[in-house]
């Protein structure tokens, strides 16, 4: 077992004060919080994923980027291991990783492999060989195969696409879809951006050819105007949800036959520009979520989506939610539960719906504390009312400093049985270098009061 170093249940003592012009609000500690820190050493690790055995709810798995990393725990988070052989050594490069468990208790990551990147923010303009590709672990995350399985790949020639940002979702439930995997991701060309879906029927062993599921195409380069940020979620009658930013919009699309064909992408949601400026970062994005309920018949309980935007100048974190199965949303639910207009920015958000008791989860990075600089906590926030209201967490106490490092672009979160498990970029001190941490939140607990 690697050792790591461990920050065991934040003591209640320690109460974290949030103080910003005309304001103070203090945010309780999340329950049971338990901190972890998986990487070994600090160095370039980012853009964790975090997913739950429904199987077997103590086995958790943890990836992170980069190269391609894993870690595992069998007791609900108490302890963690790194595992080995995980890293693709066929190419110098692997990232942008997700992790789910399938209905056979399989834990799948999926990630990019290259060996460079293209122009900046223009990553088909001289890619190289690239592609995606997943690694299967049969055992919940201990080991990994040595195979690394093709959804797509892309041989070094001139004008070779640049496939990026893809995230996995698995069919966990009791329909005829059972078992599927599938995966969205961006497709850069030198001319658009392309928003590309893939299926898989046999565990991930092949995958579909790609189709196309956005109306339009987008800009070419990795910022405002492009198609980006896929996510899914599956019903339990095994309908697939996907959802993707789209200029000033959340795209939706549904498909009713396994992922075969989709219904023509519409508007969601409205929203500001989800590519933004954050103080001290190299980059920062409010790309969308979805989440079910699977709970409440064939066709499940309420959607939800969760993004971050600028509408009020500040960068908030919103939800929206939907009682008739993506037809219509609600109007945004600010989920940071400071005043409007205090300058104070939260981003990077991830979403998760328990599926046990339904409870709305969202982690984020929040800079109510010091929002003039570019020092940040993690916040948990969690709704037990349908993402009405949302009471909110602090899941570390101590800020930590972003400025001139590379924070990756998402964080991760999953929740199972009151136990939420959250993943994030983490910089202690100074130095240049960055860990990944797990944080583990306890809801059948109490949670520490401010004072």
């Amino acid at each position: 077992m690697v050792r790591m170093e461990r920050f065991e249940r934040l003591a209640a003592a320690v109460l974290t004060c949030f103080c910003v012009p005309g304001m103070a609000q203090q945010l309780p500690l999340a329950p049971g919080a338990q901190v972890t820190t998986l990487s070994a050493a600090p160095g370039t690790w980012s853009e964790p994923g975090v997913a739950v055995n429904l199987l077997n709810p103590q086995q958790v798995v943890v990836v992170f980027q980069h190269s391609a990393q894993a870690a595992y725990s069998r007791d609900a988070g108490h302890t963690w291991t790194l595992a080995s052989g995980v890293t693709p050594p066929e190419y110098r490069v692997s990232g942008d990783v997700s992790v789910v468990f399938d209905n056979k208790g399989h834990a799948i990551l999926g990630c990019i492999a290259f060996d460079r990147l293209g122009a900046f923010n223009y990553w088909a303009k001289g890619a190289t060989r690239n592609g995606i590709f997943l690694k299967r672990s049969l055992d919940g995350g201990s080991t990994w195969e040595q195979q690394l399985r093709t959804v797509i790949a892309q041989p070094t020639a001139p004008g070779i696409p640049f496939e990026d940002k893809p995230y996995l979702v698995a069919d966990t439930s009791k329909s005829r879809f059972a078992g599927n995997l599938y995966v969205g991701w961006t497709r850069w060309t030198l001319a658009d951006s392309q928003m590309l879906f893939s299926r898989s029927t046999d565990d991930g062993v092949t995958w579909s050819q790609p189709i196309e599921i956005a109306r339009d195409r987008g800009l070419p380069r990795d910022d405002n105007g492009a198609l980006e940020g896929f996510d899914g979620a599956v019903g339990p009658d095994g309908t697939v949800y996907a959802v993707w930013s789209e200029r000033d919009h959340i795209e939706l699309t549904e498909s009713h036959n396994g992922g075969q064909s989709f219904s023509r992408a519409r508007d969601a949601i409205a929203t500001a520009p989800v590519m933004f400026a954050i103080q001290g970062m190299e980059r920062a994005n409010g790309f969308p979520q979805i989440a079910i309920d699977p709970r409440g018949g064939n066709k499940g309980g309420p959607l939800y989506i969760a993004w971050s935007d600028y509408r009020n100048g500040e960068i908030d974190i919103f939800v929206s939610a939907s009682t008739d199965h993506a037809r219509h949303w609600g109007p945004p639910v600010k989920v940071n539960d400071d005043p409007v207009h205090d300058a104070a920015d939260h981003f990077f958000q991830w979403l998760a719906v328990d599926p046990v008791s339904g409870a709305v989860n969202v982690v984020f990075y929040d800079r109510r504390q010091e929002p003039r600089s570019s020092k940040q906590i993690v916040v948990l926030a969690r709704s037990t009312d349908g993402g009405r209201t949302f009471s909110n967490y602090a899941w570390t106490a101590t800020p930590f400093d972003s400025d001139d490092v590379f924070m990756g672009d998402y964080l991760a979160l999953a929740a199972w049985g009151n136990r939420v498990y959250g993943a994030w970029t983490y910089r202690e001190g100074t130095e240049k270098k960055t860990s990944v941490q797990v944080g583990v939140a306890d809801f059948s607990q109490p949670s520490t009061p401010a004072k």
